[in-house]
């Protein structure tokens, strides 16, 4: 294996890692969102929601780019 395929190789398992990380944060934001919303704090858990969203965002990107590292 080329020292580039090595390299392509540990950025698409950094970015799987990384991409694990965001799926807890995401389930974490959601958890803590609704534990607001049930004690009436809608602003806040609002907040959460749209912090959610962008995770989630967040972790389609990295999918994408470690796609395109596959290639």
């Amino acid at each position: 294996m080329s020292s580039d395929e090595l390299l392509k190789q540990q950025n698409i398992a950094e970015l799987s890692s990384i991409d694990f990380q965001i799926d807890d944060l995401v389930s974490r934001v959601i958890s803590a969102a609704k534990s607001l919303e049930e004690i009436g704090l809608e602003a806040s858990s609002h907040e959460l929601f749209e912090v959610e969203r962008s995770l989630v965002a967040a972790s389609r990107r990295l999918r994408r780019a470690s796609s395109e590292l596959k290639i």
